[in-house]
């Protein structure tokens, strides 16, 4: 071994040992771990629900494998929180320039009073035209999730410096360059915040599509309710409240890379 390789090796141990110890001791892994566990061994828990639940004949459900049901839960959240961040992106970036800057205090407006509608208000609207399934539901995730996103675009680029925009005009930006490189990094933390709501928003009002017959977690949820079958309820929330906190974890990490200062 060459000289000095022990005296750079050595120091490395302490720091990985720490950086070990700092990831068992964060709650996100623990949590995935258990949204991970229930979701592939429900079934293993029926001894503990039957015991909460002597009552019922059937405390676990087993009308479809909750990772089937997990899957298609996250397949409708993904595909609609992607259409509401284009959309919403799309439409910030539209009323924050020079051309669409008339149509600001409309799109205000409408994304203001957007959010006082419900959900199933959305759903029983898109059932008569688009039938029953996974289709309406995506309907009212993405028109439900495109009004955080689009608020916080707004505002995050409403609060960029005019200093910063006047600067990178003096260097000779382009309109377009100016917004890659100098508006969209800066807003970049707020516009994140509204795409984490918008997806934890959207991870529990996911559940409500179960009503028109899209598979998703929560429909344990509601067989649980209409069957009077309160185990059934119980996992269902669990999964999702499970799911919702670590995506929320998530967006948190990727939210401190994005701040300057917080990672």
């Amino acid at each position: 071994m060459p000289a000095g390789t022990t005296d750079r090796i050595l120091p490395t141990a302490p720091a990985e040992g720490q950086r070990r110890a700092a990831v068992l001791a964060s709650p996100l892994v623990w949590l995935a771990l258990a949204l991970v566990a229930l979701v592939l061994f429900m079934p293993a828990t029926e001894p503990l629900f039957r015991a909460l639940f002597p009552e019922l004949a059937r405390p676990v459900y087993t009308r479809a494998s909750f990772l089937a049901l997990a899957v298609s839960h996250i397949g409708l959240v993904a595909a609609s929180s992607l259409a509401a961040v284009v959309a919403g992106l799309a439409a910030g970036l539209f009323v924050t320039r020079r051309a669409g800057r008339e149509f600001l205090p409309i799109v205000q407006a409408i994304a203001a009073i957007g959010q006082t509608f419900p959900p199933v208000a959305v759903l029983a609207i898109s059932v008569p035209l688009i039938g029953y399934g996974a289709a309406p539901t995506l309907v009212a995730l993405t028109l439900y999730g495109v009004l955080p996103i689009l608020g916080n675009t707004i505002a995050g680029l409403e609060t960029v410096s005019p200093a910063a925009r006047e600067a990178a005009r003096g260097m000779g930006f382009p309109p377009l360059r100016r917004l890659l490189e100098v508006e969209l990094p800066l807003a970049a933390p707020v516009i994140m915040a509204g795409i984490r709501t918008s997806v934890i928003i959207n991870i529990g009002t996911a559940t409500v599509g179960s009503t028109v017959g899209a598979l998703s977690l929560g429909s344990p949820i509601i067989e649980g309710l209409s069957g009077n079958n309160t185990a059934y309820v119980v996992q269902g929330a669990v999964v999702v409240g499970l799911l919702a906190i670590v995506t929320d974890l998530l967006f948190e990490r990727l939210e401190r890379r994005l701040t300057p200062g917080r990672r």
